[in-house]
């Protein structure tokens, strides 16, 4: 029987690992939040840091698992909080589950056909995302949100989608409550 080293294992020669991290800046998040000019504004006095999200995984193959943490930092552009770009999967019938290990935030997900939904993340809850939904997580608190994420190795992410149309909803800030709102740019089409 062959053995896959576990993902803890490393090269002890190169000390590589098999992990990608990926970090996006308020520059990487441009048309993702409602209001262009509060995030250039950021971009401009100094380009925070929005999130990280660390991929640990073998070979994309259906049999294998990718698995990873998403770090969402506390913040806002304008009224609308910190959030991942979100994305749907490559391959539209992959569902995904998040676990919350620190924070305190929401999971904003949605079809292609217009349903949508918003689950509550807090440390220790676990967020299932069915097949074809795109999913994003959104920070409300004051703390890093941390969560631990797993899906189908060869699934992929289509970002594009997102980036093209928007979700059609977003989470704001209004009298210090995070509140769900219609995405005056979301696109149909």
């Amino acid at each position: 029987m062959i053995m896959k080293p576990f993902l803890s294992d490393f090269d002890l020669k190169t000390g590589a690992t098999n992990e990608k991290v990926t970090s996006r800046y308020a520059e990487n998040m441009k048309g993702m939040f409602a209001d262009d000019a509060a995030l250039e504004e950021l971009v401009k006095s100094g380009n925070s840091k929005i999130y990280d999200f660390t991929e640990m995984g073998f070979e994309e193959v259906m049999q294998d698992l990718l698995y990873g943490t998403s770090i969402t930092y506390p913040g806002k552009v304008g009224n609308e909080y910190f959030m991942t770009k979100g994305h749907f999967h490559t391959i539209l019938d992959t569902a995904e589950v998040y676990y919350c290990l620190s924070g305190e935030g929401y999971m904003l997900m949605e079809t292609p056909e217009g349903e949508w939904a918003a689950e509550k993340l807090s440390a220790g809850k676990a967020v299932y995302v069915p097949a074809r939904w795109a999913h994003r997580s959104i920070n409300t608190g004051n703390t890093p949100l941390i969560t631990f994420f797993c899906f189908r190795a060869d699934a992929g992410h289509d970002y594009g989608t997102i980036e093209t149309k928007g979700f059609r909803k977003l989470i704001v800030e209004q009298d210090g409550k995070p509140v769900i709102i219609d995405n005056p740019k979301w696109r149909s089409e």
